[in-house]
This record gives C-alpha cells, structure tokens and sequence, in this order.
C-alpha cells in the first residue's frame, strides 16, 4: 500500500500551464503553473485577491483563460461550465454548502441522476455515508443535520459521481476540532485511492497537518510550489504577504484611561435555552475579548445585547443610562452595534452595491421617513471605503463580487457609519486572510484609542489574547473566568484550564 501510495504521488493528474485571466483593466493570473499529483492534498494558498478563486474558476469552467494549457492525465481540456467541468471528473466543496437544505440526504447526493427509485438511492446513500463514517438517517432532510454532516454530504456526492479531483474550498470555517479531525480522516482515505485534493484554507495549522505540498500565489503571480516541510509558518505567512509577519502583527491592545467609565453593564441578563446567567461590565475604550468553546454562549450573550435576542430577565445600563434593548433597533438608537458571524447569511446583501450596504444602518437609525441624499450616501462610502482600503474601483461595484476580507470591511463600515458607543465583532476575522486579519484588528485598536468599546469574539484565542484588555470565559451559557490583562505566555493555558475546570465541576454536579 505505500508503494502505491508513493506511485500515486508522483504521476501528475492534473497540470495547469501559463495561465493568464484578463479582467477589465485587470491581469487577475499572469503566467500562473500548477500540478496536482495523483493522492495528494495539495494546498493553494494566498491572501484574498491573490487569484486562488481565478485559478479554480479557470478549471471549473466558471472562467475561460485568455493563455496557458490544462491537463489532465496529460491530455488537454477546457472545461466550458461547471458541469463539463464535473464530467471531467473535477468536482468542488464551497464554504458555502450549495446543497438543497429541504430535500433528503440521499436526494442532494443524488440530484440530477434520478432516474433511480427512491428504495435505492436510500440504500445507496447509506452504504456511502458509511464509508464516511456516518451512520445518519438519509431520508431526513439536509437542514436536519450540522455543517460538517452538510460538508460530508457535498463529498460523497462528489466521490459518487467518481471525482477524481475534488476541491475544497475553506471546508472548515465553520467546523469545531472534532469535525476537523473527521473531515481530515476522510481526506487521508480518499487520497490513499488516489484522488487529488486541492485544499483551500486560511487555517495555517490545518495546513500542515494535512498537506503534501503547497502552490503560493500573490498579486495573481505564481510565488512558488514548495514540500510542506520546506517552509516554517513564519516563511509561509511572508510569501503570502510579501511582509515579514512581524510587521503585520505588531499589535497591543489599546491604553485603557485611568478615568474610564463604564460603557456597558449588564445584570444577570439572560433568555430560556441559551443564556442562563451572564453580568459584565465594559469601559470607554475597552476591548473585552470573549473566549470559550463552540456552543460556550459567545455568541448568544452578543446577540442578547443587541436585541437579536429578547432577554428575558436582569437589566443593561449604556453610559449609567438604564436601556430596554427588545430589539435590533433599540441597541442601534442606544449606541450598539453588530458584525453577525455569517456574513454571507446575516451580514451582507451581495446583490447590492458597497454603497447601499454601508447606508443599511445608518438609515435604519436615522428613519427612512429622512431618507439620505444620494450626495450623502457617496461621501460616506467613498469616507468609509478610503479608511478601511476596501479593494474596489468605487462606490457601486456589488459586494457579492468582492473577496471575504472586503467584504468583512464593508460591514464594519456599515456600524461605524452608525458612529456607535460599543461595537461587538463575532468572528470577523473568520475566513480571510492572515493580511486582511491583522487590517481588521488594527482598525479594531484604533477604534478603542477614539474611545469606542469594543467585544471582540473570535475561536482563535492567539488574536483574543493579542488584541484585548480583559478576556471574558463562557461555559454553557454562564461567565466560567475573567482574566485582566496585560497578558503573558501562559494566558493560553490559563483560558483552556478555566474552561476545563467548569466542564469538570459541571460534569461532577
């Protein structure tokens, strides 16, 4: 089995030569080469816009390429749509699962190619979650079950119709560390039959964990195709921003003033089914950081300050002033505001324009009985756009078209437009990339300098520690610590050991 595992690895299934996508005023790749190895997982890696999606579309047949050649098993192709693209054998995993959530787990496995009874495609599509480790009911239907069975349901449709390139495109954004490992497992399988993966993702442990090799692009150049152990994560991150990461992360929370008050107190707020119990307090210019585990409380203790859900019992003062938040709107006109965690779902309207986006809130608080004038709406997003270096040619380009990072921007825009007294941030950071992070952090600690509080909520407990001044930890919907900083080595340890503490007293209990 290693041997042909090792033949596997060296016979090239996939090559792409030259590539060159010209967009209006724009080299999106310019001369960019890529080999895919049979059994390998090979990841393609480079801060949005650097052209990963180019490429992809390119070999999907979204995109038609201007130069270059494609391979495959050494004959050229040149895939026109999607579907010539999945008959090729050349199949792919969106972030976003692009499944049907009503019909049943074996009829999005089987969509398209019904021409079987429902008896056997049932029976089918058992027999293949099984091999994926998965003993679910498949005549339930898809929204019944988690994100990572979704993800599962988008591979085996692709190993069903015999893929022999499957692309995952950030298939772990939203999957916790058990999900990770079972995804993970399945890979290793399908790479040990001899299927090329070609693996997306801005998670640089995951990387090395599953990876065989790595393409760099930037800018639409090829940087170069390296071993996974050619290269430290240190050097890694460099080739994709072209700056040593030090640079970049050369952030420190903001200095808190001796004299600050209270921005944010809440009392033993909470609601039936998500909050039990949570009080905090937040200072002027404060950025709090919550930390704790998926499913801790993180983000419904958010979304029960802004009103997206009702609390139930306590009471929240914002600047001494006591505040019944029952809705969006009242945190909104009390000074709150709020970057959902899906930005795809709750944050962004991609068929609107960038300005029409970052106009939604301010004219929610403003009513829409005093609409702004066109004249108004241009100067704050051309304002808003220029202090957040948003990547776009103007005002009117649809956020839908932008990357992950831009668009993130665009929503942080949106309540700064608002001018807000706190400002909470559920996973900003999620799914860009390591350049647009450390931006969005920067411009997170500059907002607390200008004396605005902040909550910062994010599952990677490095950046909590880096950008906070006090860490609040969440445990089944109940404060388990607090720790105040400035923060050491240890802090990491610290958080992990408080929350294994509160699993162990909750498990004796």
């Amino acid at each position: 089995m290693p041997e042909q595992d090792n033949q596997n690895s060296q016979r090239a299934l996939l090559e792409m030569k030259g590539i060159e996508i010209l967009f209006p005023g724009v080299k999106a790749l310019d001369g960019v080469d890529f080999t895919l190895n049979a059994g390998e997982v090979h990841a393609l890696l480079g801060e949005n816009g650097a052209g990963k999606s180019t490429l992809i579309k390119c070999l999907t047949g979204v995109h038609h390429k201007d130069a270059g050649t494609i391979l495959l098993d050494g004959k050229e192709i040149t895939p026109t749509n999607p579907q010539q693209a999945i008959d090729m054998g050349i199949s792919t995993v969106f972030q976003e699962i692009n499944l049907c959530p009503n019909l049943t787990v074996a009829e999005n496995i089987f969509v398209g190619r019904q021409e079987f009874k429902h008896r056997i495609i049932n029976k089918r599509a058992r027999e293949l979650m099984k091999r994926f480790h998965l003993d679910i009911d498949v005549t339930r239907p898809l929204s019944y079950y988690s994100t990572a069975v979704q993800q599962m349901v988008s591979i085996a449709r692709a190993v069903d119709i015999q893929a022999r390139i499957l692309i995952l495109d950030e298939p772990t954004s939203s999957l916790d560390e058990n999900e990770v490992q079972l995804l993970f497992s399945v890979m290793r399988e399908l790479k040990a039959q001899g299927m090329g993966i070609i693996f997306i993702t801005h998670f640089l442990d995951q990387i090395y964990a599953i990876s065989d090799r790595m393409t760099i692009l930037r800018n639409g150049h090829l940087v170069g195709t390296y071993g996974i152990h050619e290269m430290t994560k240190l050097e890694l991150v460099t080739a994709m921003i072209g700056k040593d990461m030090d640079v970049i992360f050369n952030l420190h929370p903001a200095n808190l003033r001796q004299d600050a008050g209270n921005m944010l107190e809440a009392d033993h707020i909470g609601a039936p089914g998500t909050i039990a119990d949570i009080s905090l307090s937040i200072k002027e210019g404060e950025l709090v950081g919550f930390a704790g585990l998926l499913g801790s409380g993180r983000t419904e203790t958010a979304e029960l300050i802004f009103g997206a859900t009702r609390s139930m019992k306590g009471s929240m003062k914002v600047k001494g002033k006591e505040v019944q938040v029952k809705r969006p709107f009242d945190a909104i006109m009390s000074g709150i505001a709020f970057c959902p965690e899906d930005r795809k779902r709750d944050g962004i309207i991609a068929d609107l324009s960038i300005r029409e986006n970052i106009m939604l809130a301010v004219q929610a608080k403003r009513g829409f009985l005093r609409p702004l004038s066109r004249q108004e709406q241009n100067e704050l997003a051309d304002k808003y756009i220029k202090a957040l270096s948003i990547a776009t040619p103007d005002a009117e380009k649809k956020i839908g078209e932008l990357s992950g990072g831009n668009q993130q921007k665009v929503i942080l825009a949106r309540w700064m437009a608002t001018q807000p007294d706190l400002l909470i941030l559920d996973e900003p950071t999620r799914g860009i990339d390591v350049g647009a992070k450390a931006e969005i952090q920067r411009l997170m600690l500059q907002m607390c300098e200008d004396g605005v509080s902040v909550i910062f909520i994010s599952s990677e407990l490095e950046e909590v520690i880096r950008c906070s001044n006090r860490i609040v930890i969440l445990r089944d919907g109940v404060k388990a610590g607090e720790l105040t900083g400035p923060f050491e080595g240890d802090t990491q340890n610290k958080i992990l050991q408080i929350i294994a503490e509160g699993m162990q007293a909750g498990g004796e209990a």
